[in-house]
């Protein structure tokens, strides 16, 4: 059995974290030969059978170094597959993604219409680096399906986000004509994959969140050590060692309720996209904080803070906005309160 920690010492050392955002290609390469694809898979499958614990642990350390291939997405997609009691060759599919293809699941919304004909016309958002997928797994209005993006009626549109160190697509149907042999469930079956997904999700993303949160800080207090004003390293600066120290408190909440959800599995989803907004809130906090703290430089643009910073104004908004996890939980509060 790997333990949680080989699994951190070995992404610690393929991804040194002075080393942001390395090469997507390279990247994705080196992943599929380290097994990250198989982490997850029942050992009847020829994976590693392990849990939630240690693929939140290698979101984090990706998050740390800003990483550009698209590890959630994928993660996610071969989880729908895994999930799936109606795909024929499910073991092929399996074999395939752990040697490396790449079948992501989308991070936001589908808008499609379906004709009488059963065809779909409409909008499949957040596909993450689309130009290297053969497939993804969509959310289709009769369940959720395989959709090869080479088949009739499907293009893809490179959407620009703020975001460097990644790529983001919309995949557009016209007239498309689903293959009933790739659906993985149909409208009954649907929520209950949804809800098999979602929650993995959300750690995915807060745990991306939270190492980048973590990285974050670490560069600022290096930074501060190393800046003198008045001849003094500003770190000795009471003020900016509380500013510091809040980074490092809301960190230290947010990690907590990160690992307790890992843990619990009597955990709703309205907790668990709870728990990504505040992951998602923290690294906003602390990227914002970052830039002041460095100063004139931390301003520019150039300066890796801004890709710290463009990352956290992106991951809160995958999986559902802040606002509607916000009102959720405050719905489930005031009803368990009344």
């Amino acid at each position: 059995m790997i333990e949680l920690n080989e699994l951190t010492d070995a992404a610690q050392k393929a991804f040194p974290a002075d080393k942001l955002s390395p090469d997507r290609d390279a990247s994705w390469e080196l992943m599929a030969e380290m097994g990250w694809m198989m982490i997850r898979v029942p050992e009847e499958l020829g994976g590693l059978g392990l849990g939630r614990d240690a693929t939140t642990a290698i979101h984090y350390e990706m998050g740390r170094v800003l990483s550009s291939a698209p590890l959630i997405p994928a993660q996610l997609g071969l989880q729908a597959i895994l999930a799936s009691e109606t795909l024929a060759d499910k073991a092929d599919w399996v074999e395939r993604i752990c040697g490396g293809e790449y079948v992501p699941l989308h991070m936001r919304a589908a808008r499609l219409t379906p004709a009488g004909d059963g065809s779909l016309t409409g909008t499949i958002s957040g596909v993450f680096e689309a130009d290297m997928a053969s497939t993804i797994v969509a959310s289709l209005p009769h369940g959720y399906a395989l959709l090869p993006l080479d088949a009739p009626g499907v293009s893809l549109v490179e959407r620009p986000i703020w975001d460097p160190s990644r790529r983001m697509f919309d995949v557009v149907l016209d007239g498309y004509a689903p293959d009933p042999a790739l659906y993985l469930a149909d409208v009954k079956g649907a929520p209950a994959m949804h809800d098999a997904i979602a929650p993995e999700a959300h750690l995915a993303i807060a745990a991306d969140c939270l190492g980048g949160s973590a990285a974050a800080l670490d560069m600022t207090v290096e930074y501060m050590a190393m800046r003198k004003q008045f001849d003094r390293p500003i770190a000795m600066f009471q003020a900016l060692k509380h500013r510091a120290a809040d980074m490092k408190t809301r960190i230290v909440v947010a990690d907590a309720l990160l690992w307790s959800r890992v843990h619990d599995e009597d955990a709703d989803i309205i907790q668990f996209g709870a728990m990504k907004t505040l992951a998602g809130e923290t690294y906003q906090f602390v990227t914002e904080e970052m830039i002041q703290l460095h100063g004139g430089i931390g301003l520019t643009e150039e300066h890796q803070c801004h890709l710290f910073m463009k990352r956290a104004m992106l991951n809160p908004e995958l999986a559902g906005e802040p606002d509607l996890w916000k009102e959720r939980m405050g719905r489930e509060a005031m009803a368990k309160l009344g």
